[in-house]
Formats: C-alpha cells, sequence, structure tokens
C-alpha cells in the first residue's frame, strides 16, 4: 500500500467496481473493508475515498522517509544518503542524455558523470547498502543497487524524459510519477501487443505497396517511423476514453496519405485514383492540390464515445498549419462551449528540422497560455528522422540539442522515444495526453526514427549521407523488429505474423476501408453548415442600413459605463463627442461608425472577435473599444454589454505576432462562419511577415481545397511623408493575388462606407476574405466624416461619383483615385475653384465594379482624358493591376492616363520634404493636365 503505487491500484479499484470477481481475493477484501459505507450512507461507487487514502499514504510515507534519512546519521552516513538523493536527481535530469533512443545508434552515447555513482563519492561497496529513496516513488528504503536498476530503467531506456526545467511543482511530480511509478514501461498484455503489430504491419504494408504499385511517384513516405500509427491510433482512442469528442490534426506531408489510410479511414481506391490521375472534381471550377496536401474529415468509435477526427488541408510550408489548427479548435470549443479544453483536443505532428527551424513554431507556441488564444494545451509529435531535407549533419540543422528544445521555452514537458519500440511509443503516448488533459498545457513527443527513402521517393540520399544510409539499409523496419521479439516472446507465431502481412495486402488490392471502421453519416450536433457560402451572386443588392432608433439606442447603450468608472480626459472627452455623434448633433468619425457596426450585428446575435497587436485601443488611438480605468486599471468593453442576448464580443490585443495571429484568426474563421472575424494590423506592411498565411490560405484555399472563409484584414495605408516604412499595405499584392473570385479588396473612404462594408460582410449569404485598406490621418480629417441618416439607409458604394455640383458638360478631365489621395484632390480642386475635372472614387478594387464603372464614363461622355491617380509609385498601388479595365476606353477615343509617382522599389522617400515635392506635383499633373510624358504613354490597344 504505498502511495507512489496509487496509479496502479486505482486501476484495480476501477475493476472492483466494475468487477469485483476481475481481481484477486487479497485486493477484493481490502477495498471491501475501505469502503464500507456508514449505516445511513448509500454504498461508495466513485474511489474518491481510496484516492484521497492513498495520497494521504504517499504523503506520510514521504515525510517519514524525510525524517528518518536525516535522523540519528553520523556524518559520513548523512553524506553518503545525499549522495544517493543527488544521484537520483542526475538521473531526472540528465538521463535522457544517454537513453537509448537512436534505432540506427547514429552517434556515440556520451558519458555523463552526473549519472556515474562514483562522481557521487558512491563506492562499489555502497551498492549493496540500504539508502533512503527521498522523493522517488518506490519503496521507502532500497540497497542502492536496486535504486540505480530502476532510475536507469526509468531514464535510460528507450524513453528518455525532459521535465525537470518545469518550475511547477504539482507538474513536476506528476511525471515523475507516472514515471518512476510504471519505471517508463506501459501495462500491456499479449492481445494489446498483437493489435500493435497489425497497426504497424498496415503502416509498413500501405508503403510498401504504393512503392511496388507506383513506382517513382512522390509520396513522401512514414518508413522508419512508422510508429506514429499506432500513437496516434492509441491518442485518439484514449482521447475518446476521456470524453474527448472531436480531435483536430494538423501534420506536414510526410506520413499523410499513411495517416489517411489507416487511421482516418481514406478508401484506397481513393488514394490509388489519385496517383494514377482520376480526378474527381470539376477542375474548371476548383484547382484542388496533390493528394498530400489535402485535409479529411471522419468518425471512430472509442470505447468513451465518437470522435470526430479532422486532418487540416496543408500546403508545403511545414509548419504554417499550426496556428491555423488552433484556431480552427478554438472555433470548435466555443461553439460546443468548451472553455478548458476538454472536448476538442489539437494534436500537430511536425518533422524535426522544422520544428526547430520555423519561426512559426515559436510563434504559436507563445500563442498557447495566452488568454485569447490558448486552447487548453496541444500534443505536438514531432517525426524526429533525424535530418532536415538533405543537410548532411545536425550541426548544420540547428543550434540547440535537440530539435524539441523550443517548446521549453512554454515549460512543455518532452518525452523522447526510440520509434523502434513501439511499447514505449504507447507509454508517452498515454502519459503527454494524460499531462495535457490534467493541466492544460502543451507536451511534446520527439519519435526519434528515420526516414528509410530520401526526401521524396525520387531522391537518392546516399548521395549526401552514406554513412547514415548504410545503417539504414541494413536495419530491419520497426514492423520487423517488434515481430521477431513477441515471436522470440511466444506471444505471436512466425506464421500468424506472416498472415497479418497477406491480410493487409489483400485489403488494399480489394479497395476496402483497412482502418477501424469508421461511421458514415452521422449528424453531429455541432456540425457547421457551409453550405450557404457556396455559389452565390457577387453582385447582391443589399440594404445593410440600421434604423435610426436603433442606431441611437445602440449608442446609448456604448457609452454607459459601470458606476464610478473614472476615464481618461482624453477618452471622456471623446465620450462627450461620441454622445453628440449619436444624437445627431455632430458627424460621425471613422472609429465610432466602426463600433456601430459591430454593435448592430451583435445586437442580431452575431458573434465579433477583433484581433491584433492594439485593437482595443487601436495603434492611432481611434477605436476605444476597450476602455481603463484611471483609478483602478480594471478594463471594461462597453460593446459586451448591450443586452442580455447580444452575441459574443472580444478585442484582443495580440502578441507582437503577424504570421501565427493571422493564421490563427484564418483558423478560427473557416471553423466559424457565423461570426465576424476581424485582425488589424498596427500598419498595413506588418502583414509582410505574414505571407505565407495570405499566399497559402487566405487567397488561394477556396480554388484549392473548396473552403470557405469571411476573415476580415484590416490594413492602415496611405503615405503620409514619414518614410517607406508603415506607408504601404501594398495593395498591388492582394490585387495580384485577385481571381476568380477569391478575395475582396475594398478602400473605404468615409465613415458610413466602413460602416456598411463590415455589415455587408456577414449579411451576404457568402463568405470570402475582405481586404479593408483603412485610413490613418483620414481617421480625423474634417471631410471624411458621415451623417447618421448614411448609416441608417443604404449600402456599400462600389464606386462614388462626384460629390460637388459640377456640370458634366464641362468636365474635361475624370479622374478616378481610390484613398486618402482623393481627399488631397478634392480639397485642391476646391481651393483652385476647378469645376473642370470630375473626381470618383473606387471604393472596391477587387472584384471589380464594371458596370458601375463603364456608368461612371458614360455619365461624362464628352470627356476624352481619363485619369488614373494615385499616391504610390506606378509599379506598385493599384494601378498595374487595374490599367487593363481601361482599354476599353481606347475603343471610345478616349486617352488614358498614369498620375502619381514615378517606379521606385521602396514604397515611399524617405525626407518629408521630398514627399511633400511629390505629393504636390501628382495633384497638380492631376488637376491640370499637365501630364508627365515619361509616365503618361497612352496605353496601347490589345
Amino acid at each position: 500500500m504505498y502511495g507512489g503505487n496509487a496509479d496502479f491500484i486505482e486501476d484495480l479499484y476501477e475493476r472492483y467496481l466494475a468487477d469485483p470477481e476481475s481481481i484477486d481475493l487479497a485486493w477484493r477484501v481490502r477495498f471491501d473493508d475501505m469502503c464500507q459505507p456508514a449505516a445511513n450512507e448509500a454504498a461508495e461507487t466513485p474511489h474518491g475515498p481510496v484516492r484521497e487514502n492513498f495520497m494521504r499514504l504517499a504523503q506520510e510515507s514521504r515525510s517519514r522517509a524525510r525524517a528518518r534519512s536525516t535522523e540519528h546519521l553520523e556524518p559520513a552516513a548523512a553524506e553518503k544518503q545525499s549522495a544517493v538523493l543527488g544521484l537520483i536527481t542526475g538521473y531526472r535530469y540528465r538521463g535522457h542524455q544517454v537513453a537509448n533512443l537512436d534505432p540506427i545508434h547514429l552517434r556515440e552515447t556520451p558519458r555523463i558523470a552526473d549519472l556515474d555513482p562514483a562522481y557521487h563519492n558512491l563506492e562499489p561497496n555502497d551498492l549493496d547498502l540500504v539508502f533512503h529513496t527521498g522523493s522517488l516513488y518506490a519503496p521507502d528504503r532500497m540497497p542502492l543497487r536496486e535504486i540505480v536498476a530502476m532510475v536507469e530503467q526509468t531514464y535510460c531506456g528507450t524513453v528518455g524524459s525532459e521535465y525537470m526545467h518545469i518550475t511547477s511543482t504539482p507538474e513536476r511530480r506528476w511525471i515523475q510519477k507516472r514515471l518512476e511509478g510504471y519505471r517508463a514501461t506501459p501495462e500491456l498484455d499479449d492481445a494489446d501487443r498483437r493489435w500493435l503489430l497489425t497497426l504497424l504491419t498496415a503502416a509498413e504494408g500501405f508503403e510498401k505497396y504504393l512503392h511496388q504499385r507506383y513506382v517513382g511517384q512522390k509520396r513522401f513516405s512514414l518508413e522508419g517511423g512508422d510508429a506514429l500509427i499506432p500513437m496516434l491510433d492509441e491518442l485518439i482512442q484514449r482521447a475518446g476514453r476521456k470524453g474527448q469528442q472531436e480531435i483536430v490534426i494538423g501534420m506536414a506531408h510526410r506520413g499523410r496519405l499513411n495517416v489517411l489510410t489507416n487511421l482516418f479511414g481514406k478508401p484506397p481506391t481513393d488514394i490509388f485514383d489519385e496517383f494514377e490521375g482520376r480526378v474527381h472534381m470539376d477542375w474548371r471550377k476548383m484547382a484542388g492540390d496533390v493528394k498530400y496536401h489535402m485535409g479529411f474529415a471522419t468518425d471512430i468509435e472509442t470505447p468513451g464515445g465518437i470522435v470526430h477526427l479532422v486532418l487540416g488541408f496543408n500546403p508545403s510550408h511545414l509548419e504554417i498549419i499550426n496556428p491555423v489548427i488552433e484556431g480552427s479548435v478554438r472555433a470548435r470549443q466555443r461553439r460546443r462551449l468548451d472553455r478548458a479544453g476538454n472536448l476538442v483536443l489539437p494534436v500537430l505532428i511536425h518533422g524535426d528540422a522544422a520544428f526547430a527551424g520555423q519561426g512559426v513554431v515559436m510563434e504559436t507556441l507563445q500563442l498557447s497560455q495566452t488568454r485569447s488564444y490558448s486552447t487548453g494545451g496541444t500534443v505536438h509529435i514531432v517525426i524526429n528522422n533525424q535530418i532536415g531535407f538533405t543537410t548532411s549533419h545536425p550541426l548544420d540543422a540547428r543550434s540547440s540539442a535537440y530539435c524539441t528544445d523550443v517548446g521549453k521555452l512554454v515549460q512543455a514537458p518532452v518525452f523522447h522515444v526510440n520509434g523502434d519500440d513501439p511499447e514505449a511509443v504507447i507509454f508517452v503516448t498515454r502519459m503527454a495526453l494524460d499531462f495535457r488533459n490534467q493541466f492544460h498545457k502543451d507536451v511534446i513527443i520527439d519519435l526519434v526514427c528515420y526516414r528509410r527513402l530520401g526526401h521524396n521517393e525520387a531522391d537518392e540520399p546516399a548521395v549526401t549521407q552514406p554513412m547514415m544510409y548504410a545503417k539504414i539499409r541494413n536495419h530491419p523496419t520497426p514492423r520487423a523488429v517488434y515481430a521477431d521479439r513477441l515471436v522470440a516472446g511466444g506471444v505471436i507465431e512466425k506464421d500468424a505474423v506472416d498472415a497479418m502481412i497477406a491480410d493487409y495486402r489483400d485489403s488494399l488490392e480489394q479497395g476496402v476501408v483497412v482502418a477501424r471502421p469508421v461511421l458514415c453519416g452521422l449528424d453531429h450536433l455541432y456540425r457547421v453548415d457551409w453550405g450557404f457560402c457556396r455559389g452565390t451572386d457577387w453582385d447582391q443588392d443589399l440594404d445593410t442600413g440600421v434604423p435610426l432608433a436603433k442606431l441611437q439606442a445602440l449608442t446609448e447603450a456604448m457609452l454607459r459605463l459601470p458606476e464610478g468608472f473614472a476615464l481618461h480626459p482624453r477618452v471622456e472627452k471623446l465620450w462627450d463627442e461620441r454622445r453628440k455623434m449619436g444624437q445627431g448633433d455632430q458627424l460621425l468619425n471613422w472609429g465610432f461608425a466602426e463600433n456601430l457596426a459591430y454593435a448592430t450585428l451583435l445586437d442580431a446575435g452575431i458573434p465579433v472577435r477583433l484581433s491584433g497587436q492594439d485593437v482595443g485601443r487601436g495603434t492611432f488611438v481611434h477605436r476605444h473599444a476597450k476602455i481603463h480605468d484611471q483609478l483602478t486599471g480594471d478594463s471594461y468593453t462597453p460593446l459586451q454589454h448591450l443586452s442580455d442576448t447580444q452575441g459574443a464580443f472580444i478585442a484582443i490585443d495580440s502578441i507582437l505576432s503577424e504570421e501565427a495571429v493571422l493564421g490563427y484568426e484564418y483558423g478560427f474563421a473557416t471553423a466559424e462562419p457565423t461570426a465576424l472575424t476581424l485582425w488589424e494590423a498596427q500598419f498595413g506592411d506588418f502583414a509582410n511577415g505574414a505571407q505565407v498565411v495570405i499566399d497559402q490560405f487566405i487567397t488561394s484555399a477556396g480554388t484549392k481545397w473548396g473552403l470557405c472563409c469571411g476573415l476580415v484584414m484590416l490594413l492602415p495605408h496611405g503615405l503620409e511623408g514619414q518614410g517607406a516604412e508603415h506607408s504601404s499595405a501594398r495593395i498591388e499584392r492582394f490585387l495580384q493575388l485577385s481571381a476568380e473570385h477569391n478575395i475582396q479588396v475594398c478602400v473605404p473612404t468615409t465613415p458610413a462606407q466602413m460602416f456598411h462594408l463590415l455589415r455587408r460582410q456577414m449579411v451576404r449569404d457568402y463568405r470570402k476574405p475582405l481586404i479593408v485598406m483603412t485610413p490613418k490621418s483620414l481617421l480625423r480629417h474634417r471631410l471624411a466624416v458621415s451623417s447618421l441618416d448614411e448609416l441608417a439607409g443604404g449600402q456599400f458604394q462600389t464606386i462614388i461619383p462626384e460629390i460637388d455640383p459640377i456640370d458634366p458638360a464641362g468636365v474635361e478631365r475624370l479622374i478616378f483615385c481610390c484613398g486618402k489621395v482623393y481627399f488631397d484632390l478634392l480639397e485642391a480642386r476646391r481651393a483652385r475653384s476647378l469645376t473642370n475635372a470630375a473626381i470618383i472614387r473606387l471604393e472596391q478594387l477587387y472584384p471589380f465594379p464594371s458596370e458601375p464603372f463603364a456608368a461612371a464614363i458614360d455619365h461624362y461622355g464628352a470627356t476624352e482624358e481619363i485619369v488614373w491617380c494615385q499616391e504610390e509609385p506606378q509599379n506598385q498601388g493599384a494601378w498595374d493591376q487595374i490599367k487593363h479595365r481601361f482599354h476599353n476606353l481606347i475603343q471610345m477615343g478616349k486617352r488614358p492616363y498614369y498620375v502619381g509617382r514615378a517606379s521606385s522599389a521602396a514604397p515611399a522617400v524617405g525626407h518629408r520634404a521630398a514627399h511633400v515635392e511629390q505629393h504636390e506635383r501628382l495633384i497638380d499633373e492631376a488637376l491640370t493636365g499637365q501630364f508627365n510624358p515619361k509616365m503618361n504613354k497612352r496605353i496601347p490597344p490589345q
């Protein structure tokens, strides 16, 4: 009845509760005595009393051990006792360095002095002396020989554990209890072992079958890391047993086809069709993707019920899937009201070189324990092939000792395990999942294995790694290693092993599902129907106005503060101004109209999630969605307190990350179509740090994978004379990526336009990403204002016509522009009292508003000069991506001109004086028609 064996005894007790006859008589009598109810109580069914009893026993035994370890000891004996405890600590800290982790033994095992008893002044004749074991989960007193054998088995076998860097004592003690209590060895019966062999046979059999049938075709084989299949199978089944209902997995391409076939139950015939080029989709409507990038979803039966499995679509940008999966998981948890992360589990599968080398790994880990991004802990699995693509030496692959060292920054435990020992793999899988569920923190499994073939099947790895691949060629496969072990142990006959191989191959030949039985046609309570967002009309005529009375009521609700709340004087002044705006006594500015848009959506029950590095206040101090009490420091978010029936609102001041946070919000938006999800960059060019998310997911996922997403990106844009940085949000890049109605690119210039644009994003019955070039100086520009009436009626205008009373017949020059430059043109024209130039704003650059554009030109039918004016350099901004829209004008005898800055490698000049000179020149040129001939040659006809 030792406290360190509590887990083992709890398992016995669970069996006792289910069937008392299933355990030994001595234990049955003991449990009967411990759980006798009082006369007036019902019989005990939970194991609370047993747990408490063993916790008490463990505490008492440790207390006694500590007391005895120092009581009545001679100085020499006390020194020896201290040395023994130091030796135990040495194994806990450094045992992993000499553990048997590498199946192919690439490098010599180092000598670690801390693990040598002599280093601690312990002599050979001390081995048979009995010492107190301290905090070791073992009997209170043991001979030193047995202590050494125990810690060697626990810390230096085929499992190497790193956890002593964790500062939380409960977490460290929990891990010690699991490792030392079980000696890093799982409890498996012969049926379990035969099932393990079955899974390894499937993992190997799938790869060999494809290798023979589709010679030379890329599949990114799992061979060498075959233990991933039993690891994931155990993870899924145990998660289901623990009550988890959904597992969302992100992984790169190595082993992906194997996972899809042997775990997700994707029919082998579908895999074969992909290899043979048979396409089950209309490629005219959807581009598709290579087979090892595709996602999948299925339902699996587990001892605890049905588990919904999702494998995220992932391009070849390796770790970029990490934040996308985390965001998707957060949305799924929110839908299930799973605040602790007990129902939806994220699992990320990495490559060793990518885990160490890709910065998004660190960014995603930094999100893991923050309030608005945590998903209750992630199980990370590293398929450690011990080689990064063609890197020839570990010294060239990373600077850290292990590829997993980055995980220590969030104090995640790391369990290294030899991929040729599937039983050890099962042990660490169970422990990792249980740790995650117990402490809701990330945990890392480092599956140390090898890559039998090259980076892809056409690669010859021995060209650059001759010594490594000489060992691999002579090394038996994980299945063969384990099969020999089971045959030698009498667990299975050799003929049965051969039959397993043949049966699996026959199943593949027949094309039947080879995974555990999958469940089809289930109607999930939390399933999302994306059908409404497909195949709809972009040009829907939508009234996004809100009744005036509702706007005023929401204004009052937004301005309501808790009693005694002390506003900052600047915010108090802004509150007074917003009150006047809501009453119609003052025109609306940008921040107020934006908040009103959110309020109207929330009032309709639509959740709003807004994130970025300074979104609560707003980078330019314009939003103030979150305010702070100047006396207490408490924050308050008025949009969360509109009514009892409103949608949820959250404004997240994120960590200083673009790539991970944008990827996270994209993942959230793909899993939650009913919420408005927004990400705001501090400046528009901050999005440069997340370009891979934009390229591989936001702009292309729809056409590659058929995914819908309503994510909104708010990118402050405008040349303000403050240098090249933070001037441009790179409109040209988004327009270059625009095709097939994949995204919307808009440049609203008034608060009313922003109000209607945000509302349109949710009122429309489809979901496409919306890229908004938001202003900086316009946030407080005296002309960039709107009235309440403009919010109460109307809709977003893709083109805003001339607003001054200019006679079309007298217009000689028609100027098209977008963004801030419009107000510069307007003010200059008014100052000069010009009436021969009309100015029209393009508020939506993609999808291009062709009909309104043509109508605007027709309205000024006699005008021959058509000008596109922009403040960005000629090779940037919108011009190069929309100038083909002007080609039809040539047939009408009109002359299109470009007016703006000359082409430049930088977005803007670095000196204020140069900026002003350039800007004045382009304004004058646009208004007067004195065009620069170097930049304004007529566009040749196509």
